[in-house]
């Protein structure tokens, strides 16, 4: 049984609305983000160049119809347990000079992942 099956019919077109939602402004983050700097924008997003330029030239009606999928767009770039971990630890009420260590080790294995992508 899928997480969207358990759901009443209701809850299931409010979670779909809110995706597409997402979808619309993740598209429009994405592309400002790249119009403004787009060697940013690709490390920031997890993006290839090819796909940066495409999301560039999308027309608003283009991205309209792209959010409109009931699929997300979008993903964490923080996908395994140690990454997550050394992003929330700077959150531990007790705050520690290794914060910055630790975010900073963090920065450093999502880029290195995106760099063998």
């Amino acid at each position: 049984m899928t997480a969207t099956a358990a759901l009443n019919e209701t809850d299931r077109e409010q979670l779909l609305a809110e995706i597409r939602e997402a979808n619309l402004t993740y598209l429009m983050l994405a592309q400002r983000l790249i119009r403004a700097d787009k060697a940013e924008a690709t490390f920031r997003l997890g993006l290839s160049e090819e796909s940066a330029d495409l999301l560039a030239a999308l027309s608003p009606a283009q991205i309209v119809k792209l959010a409109s999928h009931n699929t997300l767009l979008c993903r964490f770039q923080a996908d395994d347990d140690m990454v997550w971990k050394l992003l929330t630890s700077s959150h531990a009420p007790q705050r520690s000079v290794g914060e910055a260590a630790q975010r900073l080790h963090a920065s450093i294995l999502m880029a290195g992942r995106l760099a063998n992508v």
